[in-house]
């Protein structure tokens, strides 16, 4: 493994782990009847969190897809996909 990957993989373990931080927050947000505003707050960091995670670990496949390496064609097709799945994920 590259030391790029391996900050790579650390970002997006460091970003799981505060997603589950956040979540447990929230859980205890709502179980101690905290404001809506402060839950909804919080939730929208855990979400935002995932996103970011999620597209980390599509980029990391598909950079190392033997499939997609092969041509300027297959890198042309990542960098699309890539754009659409970060498209989706802003909405």
């Amino acid at each position: 493994m590259s030391q790029k990957q391996s900050v790579d993989k650390q970002k997006v373990l460091i970003a799981l782990k505060k997603a589950r931080t956040s979540l447990d927050k929230i859980i205890e947000m709502l179980e101690g009847d905290k404001k809506c505003f402060d839950v909804i707050q919080q939730n929208l960091a855990v979400i935002g969190l995932l996103k970011s995670a999620n597209l980390s670990i599509l980029e990391k496949h598909l950079n190392e897809c033997d499939a997609l390496q092969s041509s300027k064609k297959s890198k042309d097709l990542v960098r699309d996909i890539l754009k659409v799945v970060n498209t989706a994920q802003s909405k």
